[in-house]
């Protein structure tokens, strides 16, 4: 085995099941609960010289979005939050948990936005949200990316917060994103001919109470029927809250949180997002950003050329450095943050010994995330979620396109002799 299980994260909450299929990511050795001040002071000191830098390079948002990414990933870490373990159990074991914090993530998040991007703005600084054109390019490239989640052993947010906390193959995962997006981009004007509807927003088109009123029914929906399977199949349903404790001010810093608390955490600091960057928390086209980047400085080709990049906004932020990029800001400070969290856990053992069969599901799966992320405007954070937050059609189109995605992933994961 390459995975030592620390079976007492979570046990308070989650069954003993539950607590073992949490090992996704394949490749880390779980030290116990020891302190690790040498991890943990290392990453408070990226993030104190990173703010700094940041505050002096960049302005103060930058240097308040730096903050911001790293406590997504202390909270993203520490409550083991992640997209794509929820939907695999929730296919196979009939378990909802993930999916029912999912739910209060985005009922929270709705709650916070939609009376926000109403109003356009808040103390005269504009916001807007992420209401992109719904059509076969997202619905096809969300499918890839729910398939890529399975083999790479993680969303986009999984991906960034488990490389962040020690995973060697999460780390191979990552590379392979990074250059997934990079050739979706290259390769963007053989791809992007396809259909689509322009972009539908639900509070400009039904108005915010109508809008709030119809996001969080079908939310309400969902949680309601994810229930229903767990207790059909279990005939109980595991809470996403556990009852208070005198260790639970200790468990802030070292873990592991409720999902409930993540979701209302995450939920918080994309209201920070919005209200700082004034747009909603994204992940990936960073990645694309760093391929191409990457391909300009190795003499490979001239991304400036490329026609995913003409785009004025998209040109702007190639020709701008990446410590003016609000989304490589945010991911790397997530990663910072995530490290902090597993040296405040004791938790920071990366090894080497990563199977081959679990490196080339990491490639596989990587490459499909990146170019599926690319094709589907976002990925389960900047389309999924601050999609739906946003009211956008392409946010609910893709989760419908990804779900499917997901459990033919979940069907290709023992071809790579990965965990079912």
């Amino acid at each position: 085995m390459t995975l030592i299980a620390d079976t007492s994260i979570h046990t308070s909450f989650d069954t003993a099941a539950a607590a073992a299929t949490r090992r996704a990511t394949g490749d880390v050795a779980i030290v116990g609960r020891r302190r690790q001040p040498a991890v943990t002071a290392i990453a408070a000191t990226v993030l104190t010289l990173g703010a700094a830098w940041l505050a002096s390079a960049s302005g103060w948002r930058f240097a308040a979005l730096w903050i911001v990414g790293a406590l997504l990933g202390v909270a993203l870490y520490h409550a083991a939050f992640g997209f794509t373990h929820g939907f695999r159990v929730l296919f196979i074991e009939r378990r909802s948990a993930h999916v029912r914090a999912q739910m209060l993530l985005l009922g929270t998040t709705v709650l916070l936005f939609y009376p926000l991007l109403a109003a356009g703005g808040v103390l005269g600084q504009p916001v807007r949200g992420f209401v992109f054109p719904a059509g076969l390019e997202v619905a096809l490239g969300a499918f890839l990316f729910g398939i890529g989640m399975q083999l790479g052993g993680g969303c986009a947010s999984g991906t960034l917060y488990t490389a962040g906390g020690g995973s060697t193959r999460m780390l191979v995962t990552l590379a392979s994103f990074v250059v997934g997006a990079t050739l979706a981009t290259f390769t963007w004007e053989h791809w992007h001919v396809l259909p689509s509807l322009p972009p539908i927003g639900a509070v400009q088109t039904l108005g915010l109470w109508p809008a709030l009123a119809g996001t969080l029914t079908i939310l309400g929906l969902v949680w309601w029927g994810a229930a229903r399977l767990e207790r059909a199949r279990h005939g109980r349903v595991e809470p996403i809250l556990r009852r208070p404790s005198r260790s639970d001010t200790a468990s802030l810093l070292r873990g592991p949180w409720p999902f409930a608390v993540a979701a209302l955490a995450i939920a918080v600091l994309e209201l920070a997002t919005l209200l700082i960057a004034g747009r909603p928390w994204g992940i990936t086209q960073a990645f694309a950003l760093w391929g191409s980047h990457a391909v300009d400085r190795l003499g490979l080709d001239d991304p400036t050329f490329w026609a995913f990049w003409e785009e004025p906004t998209r040109a702007d932020a190639l020709l701008r450095p990446l410590s003016a990029d609000i989304t490589t800001v945010m991911d790397v400070g997530l990663i910072v943050g995530a490290l902090l969290a597993a040296g405040l856990a004791g938790r920071f053992a990366p090894t080497l010994r990563v199977p081959l069969p679990h490196v080339l599901a990491a490639i596989v799966g990587g490459l499909l995330l990146g170019f599926g992320a690319i094709m589907a405007t976002g990925c389960n954070i900047s389309a999924y979620v601050s999609g739906i937050a946003s009211g956008s059609l392409h946010g609910w189109l893709w989760i419908v396109a990804a779900l499917p995605g997901n459990w033919v992933g979940t069907k290709l994961r023992p071809l790579f002799r990965l965990a079912a």
